[in-house]
């Protein structure tokens, strides 16, 4: 199975996992702290911004880019319940 690398810059902590690992699951094996409220894409509170790497995410649903707009996101935030890792390395920061 193809393998990410994802870095909190915030922590200092890098890991490997499966390409196709939402960005919130890597967060909480490393005890990242991220905030959240549901998991499902649609309240925002999971928002990260993607500092390098954002090639190597998946394309947003259509719901999270509509919660991303509503919410006045930057061109560099993801919601983290919604981002999956498929490969490469991506490099992320709460946000």
């Amino acid at each position: 199975m193809p393998k990410a690398q994802v870095t909190f810059e915030d922590i200092g902590v890098t890991v490997t996992v499966p390409a196709g690992t939402r960005l919130i699951e890597v967060s909480e094996k490393v005890g990242a702290g991220l905030t959240y409220g549901c998991r499902e894409g649609e309240c925002g509170t999971c928002m990260m911004k993607i500092v390098s790497g954002s090639e190597h995410l998946a394309a947003p649903s259509v719901l999270e880019d509509q919660v991303l707009k509503d919410i006045y996101a930057g061109a560099s935030n993801r919601l983290a319940c919604q981002a999956q890792v498929l490969g490469g390395h991506v490099v992320v920061r709460p946000g």
